[in-house]
């Protein structure tokens, strides 16, 4: 299996060993467009792996800070009490660059920008950039793809 973001499209397909489509998931990327350096909050480009699977088993909705359940669960009515708060909500898949130079290591290495594939609000539109460099699925999407990959699967970030 493969992961293919395509970032015209605001999609992400999973793709079989054979390279045929499995599932298709509206997404959104980084707001401010792509790009590799830290602290630029765009979303990187190239071939990554998922590093890491969190939040197996979590209920849908679940806010995580720092990779860790906060004991909330997301709700409107926690959105307006917080409105400026980035939502990672559900699973994280982790992701980590394979190009050295480009998406690892040093000022542009994907993992160390924390750049995870993550659940968001409902209210949150997919389909658009909008993003601070994640990519952001619907939950529901999110827990059938987490239950789908493996980690170390192959993810490409396309444009």
């Amino acid at each position: 299996m493969k992961i293919n973001i395509h970032i015209p499209l605001q999609q992400l397909d999973l793709l079989d060993d054979a390279g045929k489509l499995l599932h298709s998931y509206a997404v959104s990327t980084s707001a401010k467009g792509l790009g590799e350096i830290a602290g630029s909050y765009c979303t990187p480009r190239g071939r990554h792996i998922i590093r890491a699977k969190i939040g197996a088993g979590l209920p849908e909705n679940t806010v995580l800070v720092r990779r860790r359940p906060t004991g909330e669960i997301y709700t409107p009515e926690l959105g307006a009490q917080f409105p400026e708060r980035d939502w990672i909500l559900t699973r994280i898949l982790w992701l980590s660059g394979c190009e050295k130079g480009f998406n690892r290591l040093g000022e542009t290495d994907t993992m160390r920008r924390y750049i995870y594939i993550h659940g968001t609000p409902d209210i949150v539109r997919l389909g658009a950039p909008g993003s601070h460099g994640c990519i952001r699925m619907r939950n529901a999407d999110l827990v059938e793809l987490f239950d789908l990959v493996p980690a170390g699967i192959e993810v490409d970030i396309l444009e």
